[in-house]
């Protein structure tokens, strides 16, 4: 299990920053989350040579965490099958920089909207946010907006947005794209990128009207960080 920071991703594997590379098998953080009954957790593929730590981590949480990275119409029912709740999707729906309305609707068809999780990561360019695909290095034709959130809200059950150009960082959401999120998404949303604090947590649920939920990675003790303790995290979830 490792941390990134996630604008240093690319293909070559060169000057890859990493954060925290944990001596803990996935399906520990796996058994932790179950245990505190914590669902919707990612566990994210990054590159080949992982599979069988996601399988591990999913059977030991299962129906509790979501599946991502290298997800196509051959493998996501597999994935399902192995105790993903959702697959999380993004560069296999888009080709040439445009979504592949095609592909997205036979996605949609073999396993069902509401196992669908669509990742809609983003960086900024000018004065609008743009999705990124194949490890968040290239731009694709699609901007970030209520028209776009209401198309696409037919074809999943939840949307992911990482936003790319502070992902890992530690230093801070983007609170732009965080309000931006809650008014233009129609149904449940979760942001991640650059949360340093438990604070972050309450300014995400004072601008996302409680309709935004966050990922804290690099910053949460159990990962390395220093910001965030993960039983904070676990209290502050807890209902009053």
């Amino acid at each position: 299990m490792v941390q990134l920071v996630g604008g240093t991703l690319n293909d070559a594997g060169l000057g890859i920053r990493t954060n925290f590379t944990s001596d803990r098998p996935a399906h520990w953080f796996a058994e932790l989350y179950r245990t505190d009954r914590l669902t919707g957790g990612h566990v994210i593929q990054l590159g080949p040579g992982n599979e069988a730590a996601a399988r591990e981590a999913l059977a030991a949480w299962p129906g509790g965490l979501q599946l991502g990275g290298g997800i196509t119409l051959d493998n996501a029912a597999t994935w399902l099958d192995a105790g993903a709740s959702h697959v999380i999707v993004t560069s296999w729906v888009f080709r040439g920089g445009q979504l592949d309305q095609d592909r997205l609707g036979q996605l949609v068809r073999r396993i069902g909207r509401e196992r669908l999780v669509l990742d809609l990561s983003c960086r900024r360019r000018g004065d609008a946010y743009w999705v990124v695909t194949d490890r968040w290095q290239r731009f694709t034709e699609m901007r970030l907006s209520a028209e776009t959130f209401t198309h696409l809200a037919s074809s999943c059950s939840e949307f992911l947005v990482h936003a790319v150009d502070v992902e890992g960082l530690c230093q801070g959401i983007d609170t732009e794209l965080v309000s931006q999120l809650a008014e233009w998404c129609p149904m449940p949303i979760t942001y991640a990128g650059g949360a340093r604090s438990l604070e972050d947590l309450e300014t995400v649920e004072r601008l996302g009207h409680g309709r935004v939920d966050l990922t804290i990675g690099s910053a949460l003790d159990i990962f390395g960080g220093s910001g965030v303790r993960y039983a904070d995290c676990v209290a502050f979830n807890r209902p009053a």
